[in-house]
């Protein structure tokens, strides 16, 4: 079974490993990889241009949200100043209050605290506590339009850390990436760190973790922080000055501890939240500071501007998570490393368009393949990896369809031309019918060709050697296969392949040499092997290499097949088959005439000795086609002669015999094989109901009614009451299969 599997696997994307491999194949896996690149080339362009960088920032904002929420930093508190509690006092905030407010907290023993509001005239910041130096403050950074907001005139630049925070573009100004760290330029917002960097920095130094910026590097302890690049990510061109990180956020949530001013100034506050904890001081009243927006701006039950304490509270946990917690960092590929990654899915839609070619279809497989796309990037997002999802998406649709769309319109071309090339065929035919009773009303041999299968009947030996001889200067002629009295067929080398490959010729000698005659059968000849041409591009049709003219004898070179004829495993009577091998082998035989089918070409003469296993890979494949031995003499195998059609007894339906084949003439020949296998006997040998004319067989076989309706179907004796394609019959094969296997099985 698994290797049923495999193998079925590699028909699909290799086909066959014979000459197929460098014709047919060749040529689309050439279209499938230029539409690739070519998609690759636009979608990268359009990247780099900008135009997707929106799309890509919002697909990173709602993985960003779509995270699994964890518990609050335990070792973060964070204390607003409310509207509420501006409504008991002032804003600003008096000199008096805050220092009230920072000594209420230095009374349970703080790590660190934060103030995140300007105090640039309070000349007492921290009077009278006992650690001032545990207090960081704020200043901002003068910037185009801004002058810059200095500290407090009482505090040391080695407690004070910039405010500013970096929204992303003009267009959606959200807060993505923190700064921690830049050179000064101002003469009194000197300082080097940010607000939120500052007091994660000060927390971690209490455990002796210190900062290190050995080898540009920003190091804490052991830990590294890489610097953000222009193109980090999907970010293209960024503003990437000073030391900047893209930021890993909590859900807001579940960020840390929150208390009011009046709380802790009214001691309503768990002195647990505040003992040896970073404690960060800033407003949240939208009347003092409207606030910034974050990727949960988007989010549901979120406001829409998040205040900017929460943001720093944010950036510190995060510092603190990365090196206390281990946590890792947002990390990204480099530019080669995504262009690989947009290259691969852009080819993985370039073989969806090719292998599926049906749009309804196309939808529901490149849908499930695009949910595996975001499937993979939400899950290595959970591990902190952000890989672009959009410009993939983008080639994967864009490839798929493209290469849809071009297969579509070639195959209608090709379509267009098999139907001139039937018709051309058929006009063919019927002038030859004509001719030949004209002449030979009377006689039986009314054949134009005797081409007999190279599996139907054992190596004669030819009345003179052909070892020697070398047609057309290339193919070396090996043994006779097959001979009649109107065509031969040889084993062959060809001669001027790597490894001389066997390969199969056919020669076929008109039944009458007049230049009319002659003229009609060659225009016939060539109209079939243009047919036989297209045909052979199927896995399971043998390839025609070649066809040619040399002295009014006309050849066939073919892929030569080797293995056993489906007519060595259809059984005798007490070997009849399983349901499950039948249903198998109608499934395959099947498979192949919907190709033939779609063409709108009749074989007119499946059977068993017409279909070989192959020792390759054991699939079956369908030999001898159509019209090149219309009108065939007699035969052992009582090839039935006719007047527009060829068959054999038993396989073939009556329309067939009375000059009318159709498409569902193939599927009687299938169907009667089917029973053949289930019953042990022969078709020939099956009678056929006086009344309605179907045949009788049910009562010499053990069947399921669900499988014995689907071949009862197939072989009604009017053509009309039968299927009318072949993949309405693999559609009912398909619906029981599964319960037919299982049954067998127990």
């Amino acid at each position: 079974m698994i290797s049923r599997i495999l193998n079925r696997l590699q028909s699909i994307f290799i086909k066959d490993k014979s000459y197929r491999d460098t014709s047919f194949n060749q040529h689309w896996w050439r279209i499938i990889l230029v539409t690739s690149l070519g998609i690759t080339a636009v979608v990268w362009g359009s990247r780099e241009l900008k135009w997707l960088q929106s799309w890509e920032l919002k697909a990173y904002d709602q993985m960003l949200r779509s995270r699994p929420i964890k518990p609050p930093d335990s070792r973060i508190l964070v204390v607003t100043i409310t509207e509420e509690d501006l409504a008991l006092t002032k804003w600003p905030l008096s000199d008096a209050t805050i220092n009230q407010l920072l000594a209420k907290l230095e009374a349970h023993q703080p790590r660190v605290i934060g103030l995140n509001i300007y105090r640039p005239q309070q000349q007492n910041l921290g009077q009278d506590l006992e650690k001032p130096t545990n207090i960081i403050g704020t200043c901002v950074l003068s910037s185009m339009g801004r002058s810059e907001i200095p500290p407090p005139p009482n505090f040391p630049i080695e407690n004070i850390g910039y405010n500013d925070l970096i929204p992303d573009s003009q267009e959606d100004q959200i807060i993505r990436r923190a700064l921690v760290f830049a050179e000064p330029t101002d003469q009194k917002c000197a300082t080097q760190f940010s607000f939120a960097a500052l007091v994660a920095i000060n927390y971690l130094e209490q455990e002796d973790i210190h900062v290190d910026f050995a080898q540009h590097n920003f190091r804490l302890g052991k830990t590294i922080f890489p610097i953000l690049s222009a193109n980090a990510g999907s970010y293209q061109d960024i503003n990437a000055r000073g030391y900047q990180i893209l930021l890993n956020y909590r859900h807001p949530n579940e960020l840390a501890h929150t208390v009011t001013l009046t709380q802790v100034l009214n001691h309503q506050v768990n002195p647990h939240w505040i003992k040896d904890k970073l404690v960060i001081i800033g407003t949240t009243a939208a009347s003092v500071h409207p606030g910034l927006y974050t990727p949960y701006s988007a989010a549901s039950q979120q406001p829409t501007r998040t205040p900017a304490v929460f943001i720093h509270a944010q950036i510190a946990s995060q510092l603190l998570n990365t090196v206390l917690d281990k946590k890792p960092l947002i990390w990204y590929w480099p530019d080669w490393l995504e262009l690989i990654w947009l290259g691969s899915w852009s080819l993985v839609g370039s073989v969806l368009g090719w292998r599926v070619r049906h749009p309804l279809l196309l939808v529901v497989v490149g849908g499930i393949t695009l949910a595996v796309l975001v499937g993979i990037c939400a899950g290595l997002f959970l591990q902190a990896g952000w890989l672009p999802l959009i410009p993939p998406a983008l080639a994967l649709i864009m490839s798929g369809a493209s290469v849809m769309t071009y297969t579509t319109y070639k195959t209608q071309q090709q379509t267009q031309v098999m139907l001139l090339q039937v018709e051309q065929q058929q006009e063919a035919i019927e002038q030859l019918n004509i001719l030949l009773q004209e002449t030979q009303a009377t006689t039986a041999t009314t054949a134009l060709y005797d081409l007999h299968s190279h599996h139907d009947s054992a190596i004669v030996t030819p009345e003179k050697s052909t070892s020697d001889f070398l047609l057309s200067g290339r193919y070396q002629i090996i043994s006779v296969i097959a001979a009649g009295g109107f065509g031969r067929t040889y084993l062959a080398q060809d001669t001027q392949r790597p490894g001389n490959p066997s390969c199969v010729v056919k020669k076929l000698m008109p039944a009458r040499r007049d230049t009319k005659f002659l003229q009609v059968a060659r225009r016939l000849f060539n109209t079939e092997a243009e047919i036989l041409e297209v045909l052979g591009k199927h896995p399971q049709i043998p390839t025609l290499f070649a066809y040619f003219e040399i002295d009014e004898e006309f050849y066939l070179i073919e892929e030569y097949i080797p293995g056993h004829t489906l007519h060595e495993e259809l059984p005798p009577t007490e070997n009849i088959k399983s349901e499950a091998f039948v249903i198998e082998m109608l499934k395959e035989v099947l498979e192949v005439l919907a190709f033939v089918h779609e063409h709108r070409v009749i074989h007119r003469d499946i059977k068993p000795t017409n279909i070989i296993r192959s020792i390759k890979d054991h699939r079956l494949v369908l030999i001898d086609f159509g019209a090149v031995k219309l009108m065939q003499p007699a035969s052992s195998e009582e090839t039935e002669l006719a007047t527009v059609a060829i068959g054999t007894r038993g396989y073939a339906p009556p329309e067939q015999f009375a000059g009318h084949p159709r498409l569902a003439s193939d599927i009687y020949a299938v169907g009667m094989m089917g029973i053949q296998a289930l019953t042990g006997i022969s078709p020939q040998e099956l009678q056929p109901d006086p009344e309605t004319g179907n045949v009788m067989w049910r009562e010499a076989a053990q069947v399921s009614a669900e499988l014995a309706e689907i071949l009862d179907k197939m072989v009604c004796y009017h053509f009309g009451d039968r299927y009318q394609s072949a993949r309405a019959v693999l559609q009912d094969l398909n619906r029981i299969s599964h319960l037919i296997c299982t049954s067998s099985s127990k």
